[in-house]
């Protein structure tokens, strides 16, 4: 069997350039990805921002709650991880986000701002 060196080479080229165009797209979806799941992470609060509509900004750049307002805490075998909610106790709303297997308050989970975890019914949650 002959082998032509200049086949060889083309061949050779050929499969880089296909290797480079799958490394290039695995890249190009892995920062996609990155920046879709990022976006959450980059919304601050200033501590001047009313704290119900920050939560409400967070929610809408989050696709909205998955679960109703409510006093009571959605069934345990429903929720999934990153699922949120807003606990209604009497002393007013708290947002909670399922997180590693359980509820916390949302600000617990992303730390926007000591203080937000003293509005309303945030103090309160878990008594």
């Amino acid at each position: 069997m002959k082998f032509n060196i200049q086949s060889i080479l083309i061949s050779s080229f050929a499969l880089a350039g296909i290797f480079s165009s799958i490394f290039l797209s695995t890249i190009t979806l892995s920062s996609t990805a990155y920046a879709q799941a990022s976006e959450v992470e980059r919304l601050s609060w200033d501590g001047e921002e009313n704290v119900e509509l920050f939560w409400q900004r967070y929610l809408t750049s989050k696709g909205g709650i998955t679960w109703e307002r409510s006093s009571e805490y959605p069934d345990y075998d429903k929720v999934k991880e990153g699922d949120t909610f807003m606990v209604e106790l009497k002393q007013g709303p708290c947002l909670m986000e399922f997180f590693h297997g359980r509820w916390r308050r949302a600000n617990d989970v992303w730390r926007w701002g000591e203080s937000m975890n003293e509005y309303a019914a945030c103090p309160y949650v878990f008594d």
